[in-house]
């Protein structure tokens, strides 16, 4: 067989070849060459006859892979018709086979469920029984397990009998009288010898979580062990399923996820299907709190008037310190929030990491205060006509509240989240939008309170 080809490009290619003159045996070899992403992106753009076909196109496992990459699969199942879709969820992965039952109208779900085999309508009434935020709701059952005491031959023996409709081969549980035992690699069975003691390459520290486990709880562990799958447990120490790498993947990236739309200050992130309603609930309260804490800014701002008055031209320079010093502090509390993952971190670490922090902000501080008194000073002597010495303090006084603004900034990106971290509030949701009020606040505060103390009380600068 060629090489597989994984490229959308190649959809085109597909639809070619299902509407050419080819045999279907010639189409199902020529399709064969194709990845099944492929295949199902160009499955949607055939007409409902054309749809029909595929049942002869492909074998069953091969169409049951095929479906799992459509999303809005309920629109083609009259295509296939009940029974025929029944043995595509039969076949499939199951936690694939349970994200699509869960997108499917009550209806729907209750004409496909008495053809699915007795054992797979268990498995699936099992992921539900579990909270959608543990693990036991993201388990697959494709995973291949023998008991302990069998010969190296036996071992063997049983990998191919179960590889036929277990795909997940790369590691092997080992259970004791039902329980939960140990772990093989594949490699080390291939490379054992037939007289060799199937105990001896037995991991049995090979790392397991539990269904009942929160996946919040476990995920950077799971993570940190980098293996292909790792065993599920019930409370009995069976094993009821596993969770592979590609489910560790979608975990992380729906974390961060969640961790990208807390610091926007809401508390999960938007979707398509999410009502106005909804939306609302969520961004309304910080939006309240925000707008309070704005209103305290301008206020701010608004004593300091006589400045404005008299040196207009320090507005032109706000929002460069307002903008450097949010975005230290968003550096500060993105490098925080990962810090915060590992619950295990000393104290004495985080007053280092707080110290570091501290110095890179007065490392930056120092040399982007410089730059700005020095370029900002030749543009006011130059665009706007100043004196030398009047251009000059002015764009000291940029140069000194932008260093003050920026060691803030730094400063507060990593202790708030901290903070926050240590009263059991999730920094994520709670530091982003109140960081960046507070130091508008430090920054508007420095410099009009800079302006006002070093232009107009000791320069007597206009």
């Amino acid at each position: 067989m060629t090489e597989r080809k994984y490229n959308n490009d190649y959809v085109q290619d597909i639809l070619h070849i299902i509407s050419s003159d080819h045999t279907i045996e010639e189409k199902r070899n020529l399709l064969d060459e194709y990845h099944d992403k492929d295949i199902a992106e160009a499955f949607e753009l055939l007409p409902k006859e054309e749809r029909k076909l595929f049942f002869d196109y492909f074998d069953i496992k091969r169409l049951s892979s095929i479906i799992g990459y459509i999303e809005d699969s309920e629109d083609y199942i009259q295509d296939f018709g009940y029974k025929k879709y029944a043995m595509l969820l039969n076949k499939m992965d199951l936690d694939d086979a349970v994200d699509i039952l869960e997108n499917l109208n009550e209806n729907t779900k209750s004409r496909l469920l008495p053809y699915l085999h007795v054992k797979r309508r268990e498995d699936i009434f099992l992921i539900k029984s579990f909270n959608p935020n543990q693990i036991g709701h993201e388990i697959t059952t494709n995973f291949i397990s023998i008991e302990r005491g069998l010969t190296i031959r036996q071992a063997m023996k049983e990998l191919v009998r179960q590889s036929s409709t277990h795909d997940n081969i790369n590691t092997i549980y080992v259970t004791d009288h039902n329980q939960y035992y140990g772990a093989i690699d594949l490699k080390d069975l291939i490379v054992a010898r037939e007289n060799d003691d199937l105990e001896e390459i037995i991991a049995t520290s090979y790392p397991h979580v539990y269904a009942h486990e929160m996946i919040s709880d476990c995920i950077d562990e799971i993570r940190e062990y980098e293996e292909d799958s790792i065993p599920v447990l019930n409370d009995d120490n069976e094993i009821i399923g596993v969770i592979t790498s590609t489910d560790i993947t979608d975990f992380i990236e729906d974390e961060q996820d969640e961790d990208y739309a807390k610091l926007a200050g809401m508390t999960e992130q938007s979707d398509l299907d999410e009502t106005v309603k909804d939306g609302m609930k969520k961004r309304l309260p910080w939006l309240i709190l925000l707008l309070f804490l704005g209103m305290i800014v301008s206020t701010v701002v608004g004593l300091f008037e006589s400045v404005v008055a008299e040196i207009a031209i320090v507005v032109c320079f706000q929002s460069l310190i307002l903008d450097m010093a949010g975005n230290v502090g968003t550096q500060s509390l993105a490098v925080t929030i990962r810090l915060l993952v590992d619950e295990n971190i000393s104290t004495k670490d985080k007053l280092k990491f707080i110290l570091k922090e501290l110095n890179i902000g007065l490392s930056n501080g120092m040399i982007l205060g410089f730059l700005s008194f020095l370029f900002i000073g030749f543009y006011i002597m130059i665009a706007k006509n100043r004196p030398f010495m009047d251009a000059f303090i002015l764009s000291g006084c940029v140069g000194v509240s932008l260093f003050v603004a920026m060691v803030f900034s730094s400063l507060v990106g990593v202790v708030i989240p901290m903070f926050f971290h240590k009263i059991k509030v999730d920094p994520a949701v709670a530091s982003g939008p109140l960081i960046t009020t507070i130091n508008d606040l430090v920054a508007v505060v420095t410099y009009y309170g800079l302006a006002w103390l070093l232009l107009i009380q000791v320069f007597h600068v206009h």
